[in-house]
C-alpha cells in the first residue's frame, strides 16, 4: 500500500513503527497484494470489499497490519517536528480529547503526541501477538478479534483525526496532503465495509467523513 499510495520511497526510517510485513507467499501477502492491485485500479470500494471466498478474519488481519503500517508512515513525516504550541484544544479534533486507559484502572490524560505513541505502541503489540494474529494459516483467531479489531480501527481513526487538528500544515507544506487523504478515504471505506468505528467516533472529522460516506453509499 504504501508504495502505490506514493510515499513508500522515503526511507523506512520515516515510519514511526518500524514496518510489518506479511510473510511472502502467504495467504496474508496475496491479500495484501490484492488490494495493491485494486487501489492501483482506481476501485476504492472494490479494494475493501472481503474477496470472493476469502475468510473475514484474514482479510480483516491483513488490513490491520496494512494500515497500520499506513498510518505509521504518515504520523512518521511528520513526528520529528514539534507541534504548533498554539493549536487549538492541545491537538486533538474540536470538541474531543482523548484519555488513555489500556492496562490501567483510571484513564490518564496525555498530550496528542503522547495519545499517538500509545496508540501505535499496543496495535503493534496486537500485532505481535500471536494468540490475537497467529502467523500459522492453521491456527485459529480468539473468539473476541473483531472486538479486538474494531478496538484498533477506533483508535487509529483517532490518530487521523489528530494528524487533521495538529498537523494539517506541516503535511500540507511537505506536500504530503494528497496522500493523506487518499489512505483516509481508504481507511474509511473500509470501515464502513466492515461496521468497525461509531458514528460518534467519526463525529471528530465530520465534514471529512460525510462525504466520504456519500461516495461510499452512491459507489455500492
Amino acid at each position: 500500500m504504501l508504495h502505490k499510495l506514493g510515499l513508500g520511497g522515503r526511507n523506512n526510517k520515516k515510519t514511526f513503527k518500524q514496518v510489518k510485513s506479511h510473510k511472502q507467499g502467504s495467504k496474508r501477502d496475496e491479500l495484501s497484494q490484492y488490494t495493491l492491485k485494486t487501489l492501483g485500479s482506481g476501485n476504492m470500494r472494490g479494494a475493501v470489499g472481503l474477496p470472493q471466498g476469502e475468510d473475514e478474519h484474514e482479510w480483516l488481519a491483513v488490513n490491520v497490519v496494512d494500515f497500520f503500517n499506513e498510518v505509521s508512515l504518515l504520523y512518521g513525516i511528520v513526528a520529528e517536528e514539534p507541534m504548533d504550541e498554539t493549536i487549538p484544544n492541545g491537538g486533538f479534533p474540536d470538541g474531543f480529547t482523548y484519555m488513555w486507559g489500556e492496562g490501567l484502572r483510571t484513564p490518564i490524560e496525555c498530550t496528542a503526541d503522547e495519545y499517538v505513541n500509545h496508540v501505535m505502541t499496543w496495535v503493534e503489540e496486537q500485532i505481535n501477538d500471536e494468540t490475537v494474529f497467529p502467523s500459522d494459516a492453521d491456527a485459529a483467531f480468539p473468539r473476541n478479534f473483531k472486538d479486538i479489531v474494531k478496538t484498533v480501527f477506533k483508535r487509529l481513526f483517532r490518530v487521523f483525526a489528530i494528524i487533521y487538528a495538529s498537523r494539517f500544515q506541516q503535511m500540507e507544506a511537505l506536500g504530503a496532503v494528497a496522500h493523506l487523504n487518499t489512505s483516509f478515504k481508504h481507511f474509511i471505506f473500509f470501515c464502513l465495509e466492515f461496521d468497525l468505528v461509531e458514528q460518534r467516533e467519526l463525529d471528530a472529522l465530520e465534514p471529512l467523513v460525510q462525504p466520504l460516506l456519500q461516495q461510499f453509499e452512491e459507489l455500492g
